[in-house]
C-alpha cells in the first residue's frame, strides 16, 4: 500500500507494489529526489498476466489470475496484516 505520513514526528513512506499491488490496479512507485514524489503507472493487465503465463515461473496461472487480473481488495488485505 502505498503512503506518506509522520508517526510521532517520524517520517514513514511505502512506495507500493510494481508486482503485487492490492487496490486499484498499477504499478505504485515513488521517485526519491530532492522529495519524495509518488507515481502510478497503468499498463495492460491482460498482456501482462499472458506473459506470465508463458513463462516457467512456478504457479505462473495462480499468479497472473489472483495478482495482475484480480487484485484482493484492501479491506480483505488490511484484516489480514492486522493482529486482530
Amino acid at each position: 500500500m502505498q503512503f506518506d505520513i509522520n508517526v510521532r514526528n517520524i517520517r514513514v513512506v511505502n512506495a507500493g507494489s510494481v508486482g503485487m499491488p492490492f487496490g486499484k490496479p498499477g504499478e505504485y512507485w515513488l521517485l526519491f529526489d530532492n522529495e519524495i514524489k509518488l507515481h502510478k503507472t497503468v499498463y495492460d493487465f491482460d498482456e501482462t498476466a499472458r506473459l506470465i503465463k508463458e513463462t516457467k515461473y512456478p504457479h505462473a496461472k495462480s499468479f497472473a489470475e489472483q495478482n495482475v487480473l484480480n487484485l484482493p481488495k484492501e479491506e480483505i488485505m488490511l484484516k489480514a496484516l492486522s493482529n486482530n
